[in-house]
């Protein structure tokens, strides 16, 4: 026997289909009220809301998030509307939670980055066993859509800081162009093929736990190597791409390195931790002073200095294992300001 699959209308498993034009006056009246990032909203009910403030022990009226230039906080209760309306399901809830922690720990999200002419993004990285737990992506396509908590919990993110912190397009958000994907990047750390201990020990927040960490990013850039079996070539590769002129506007360019799984056991294969990459790139990535000249960019070069070096600490360039083994390609992800250092363990209630 063919199952035959429900009309569109209808909720599978239920006895009483949904009434969707009742659905659809929720979602219109959501788009009235300004709260919609331009994609519909899931109506938040009383009820709903309950659900996820059950999932946590903070108290619901708890400021977790001011932006003083604009006089505007963030409670629990806010956050749990905002999740709910992102499509969130309310076991999501925690990471929310950790993951606007661990965003309001940027100093340059609280001093004006999403009013910021570059329009940045988040980058919401998540690690340990809540990614198993909660159905995160965590192989190929690792930055790509299909997976509802890779999407809706960055959704979440931007509707707070919209709907919370008034910061909306043309208004107080001021980017030049932006960046594509600006509330929807989260990435769970593939840690199974990762030589390495996950990026959230780099924050601070010893393994096995769940940990969110969260960098304000600026853009994304591939580093397709998949044709050399030597480590130091696809070395070469990375730091030309993290050198390359169009972003040099400050002394220090600080960036993640997002590396495939291939990559990053190469790496490890050589004998290199993530520190010696790191090291490795902060000595040889940048460019000649007469080349920053000749591209305007002369401001940036420090008297007497021949070659310039866009990194000068670790910290300066995280290290990420993300992706699947399909082949060799990596990614550079400029970061706006520069990272907290710190990861927020994923809360669960008592």
């Amino acid at each position: 026997m063919t199952e035959t699959a429900p009309e569109p209308h209808e909720a599978p498993g239920s006895g009483k289909a949904p009434d969707p034009d009742e659905a659809q006056r929720a979602i219109e009246y959501c788009y009235d009220q300004g709260w919609s990032d331009g994609l519909p909203l899931v109506p938040a009910s009383g009820p709903l809301v309950d659900r996820f403030l059950a999932t946590t022990d903070r108290d619901p009226e708890e400021i977790i998030g001011s932006l003083e230039q604009v006089g505007r906080d963030c409670t629990v209760r806010t956050a749990a509307i905002n999740a709910a309306m992102a499509g969130c399901e309310p076991g999501y809830f925690p990471v929310v939670l950790a993951a606007f922690e661990a965003l309001m720990r940027e100093r340059a999200a609280r001093g004006g980055g999403f009013q910021s002419t570059s329009g940045p993004a988040p980058l919401i990285v998540v690690n340990g066993p809540v990614r198993q737990e909660l159905g995160f992506n965590t192989g190929g396509g690792a930055f790509g859509p299909g997976f509802r908590p890779n999407a809706t919990i960055p959704r979440a993110i931007g509707l707070i800081v919209r709907n919370a912190f008034g910061i909306h397009p043309h208004v107080l958000e001021q980017a030049t162009q932006g960046v594509p994907g600006r509330w929807s990047i989260c990435v769970a750390e593939n840690e199974e093929e990762s030589p390495w201990e996950p990026f959230s020990v780099d924050g601070g927040v010893p393994a096995p736990a769940s940990a969110v960490s969260v960098m304000l990013t600026r853009t994304c850039e591939f580093i397709d190597n998949r044709h050399t079996p030597d480590h130091a070539d696809v070395l070469r590769d990375i730091a030309d791409s993290v050198g390359r002129l169009g972003p040099q506007i400050f002394p220090r360019t600080p960036v993640a390195l997002v590396l495939c799984p291939e990559h990053a056991q190469m790496f490890a294969a050589a004998g290199l931790s993530k520190s010696d990459v790191q090291h490795w790139l902060i000595e040889h990535s940048g460019r000649t002073a007469d080349q920053l000249r000749s591209a305007g960019k002369g401001n940036v070069v420090a008297a007497g200095e021949d070659f310039h070096r866009v990194l000068s600490e670790p910290r300066q360039i995280p290290v990420i294992v993300a992706g699947a083994p399909t082949a060799a390609i990596s990614m550079v992800v400029r970061i706006f300001g520069e990272w907290s250092g710190t990861a927020v363990q994923v809360g669960k209630k008592t």
